[in-house]
């Protein structure tokens, strides 16, 4: 049975979703923009700030259940412009190892929530065999 995990740091409000949802070997994290955060509307239209506000949310999101960015094994980054990639990819690089990445997808999304310009979601290994 999936095990449904909310934290206060996301701001759901109405919407129906979990931040997080574990099975018995992932955890899966809902896609996290930078106006799910208090104060985070701020950093709307600086691709960097909203790209390491939103790492810190995810690295955050996984302590609170004892997992570490190093067991991400598959991200999906959704930008408005995909000519921001590089911007994005500056700062998201800090979060992993070199040669250590999880395996990721990135598109071009016209529209996402609050005004963000980057929204990413993630599936985290439980367990290293």
């Amino acid at each position: 049975m999936p095990n449904h995990i909310n934290d206060p740091v996301i701001e759901t409000g109405d919407a129906p979703f979990s931040p997080i949802v574990c099975d018995d070997r992932y955890a899966f994290l809902s896609g996290i923009v930078a106006t799910d955060m208090r104060g985070g509307g701020d950093t709307v239209g600086d691709i960097g700030a909203e790209t390491r506000l939103v790492m810190n949310t995810i690295r955050h999101l996984l302590a609170t259940i004892d997992l570490t960015m190093e067991q991400i094994v598959r991200v999906e980054v959704h930008l408005t412009d995909l000519d921001d990639m590089d911007a994005m990819n500056a700062v998201y690089r800090e979060f992993f190892a070199q040669g250590r990445s999880p395996a990721r997808t990135t598109t071009q999304s016209t529209r996402l929530a609050g005004g963000s310009n980057v929204e990413i979601t993630c599936m985290a290994q439980l367990h290293q065999d």
